[in-house]
């Protein structure tokens, strides 16, 4: 079997409980994790050792707080209390090297998949993303990914501009690979919206990046993850996977190795209180 997951955010008893639900066995089965593994949530250590544990079975995307576990991990930020037990461990060193050998963006054409934390960015197709998935996954990897993160993080970037050389390039795919929820008619993105997609914010001329009426066209069906407020959504496009575990939500498997739409959830009592 094949599950997608959404954002797990450190909800460690909630992310065992879904899995029992499902019958999930790692000898035999696979994982696609939608990013944010890690960060406010209450188990955060908990979920990066069993995950590690079981990384065989695991297709992983990476969200905005694995990109802040690793940039606490590098001096970039400041860690937190749900982070710290990680940083503290003794094996950290090993958990943070399997972090940077993650994609931004997972695929199977068979399957007619593709799953990036916060989307495809609209002006891109999937031949491009994947393009940028490559260069950004080798920055990672390098002995320079300290200083190539701390750069990524100094700026937002909410278009790509052609002329505006590697650096912008690779920070706008960064943010639209982890951050991106609304953008407006031309495809530039938002980045100050966290809510759902109200009336007032489409008056304010805002809507979900998979809305865009130039965003280039991607045949597979994209699972993402970062937007709780929207809640889990799907149509024949796409499909959010973030059901809001750590705000007292649910969380959410989708099975992807059958025609069927199985959704599995189960509730997260062990999260945070909604701001």
């Amino acid at each position: 079997m094949i599950w997608a997951i959404g954002d797990l955010q450190g909800c460690y008893d909630s992310f065992r409980l879904l899995l029992e639900r499902i019958g999930f066995e790692p000898d035999r089965d696979t994982l696609w994790l939608a990013g944010d593994l890690v960060n406010r949530g209450p188990k955060s250590r908990e979920v990066l050792e069993y995950l590690y544990s079981i990384r065989h079975s695991l297709r992983v995307v990476l969200g905005n707080h694995d990109i802040a576990l690793l940039a606490a991990w590098w001096g970039i930020k400041k860690s937190n209390p749900t982070l710290d037990p990680i940083l503290d461990d003794p094996r950290v060193e090993e958990w943070i090297e399997w972090l940077r050998t993650q994609s931004f963006v997972q695929v199977d054409l068979d399957l007619g998949y593709v799953m990036a934390h916060g989307g495809i960015p609209p002006e891109f197709g999937l031949g491009s993303s994947l393009h940028y998935n490559r260069i950004l996954t080798r920055r990672l990897r390098s002995e320079r990914a300290p200083e190539w993160l701390r750069a990524m993080m100094d700026k937002n970037e909410d278009h790509f501009d052609p002329l505006g050389g590697d650096l912008q390039h690779e920070r706008y795919m960064l943010a639209g690979f982890t951050r991106m929820r609304f953008c407006s008619r031309d495809g530039r993105l938002d980045f100050d919206q966290k809510g759902p997609p109200t009336p007032k914010v489409r008056a304010k001329g805002l809507m979900p990046w998979f809305e865009c009426p130039v965003r280039k066209p991607v045949e597979e069906k994209i699972l993402f993850g970062h937007w709780s407020t929207l809640g889990y959504f799907e149509n024949d496009a796409v499909c959010c996977l973030d059901s809001g575990c750590l705000w007292r939500g649910k969380l959410t498997a989708k099975r992807l190795d059958i025609e069927d739409c199985t959704i599995v959830q189960v509730p997260c009592p062990e999260g945070i209180a909604p701001r």
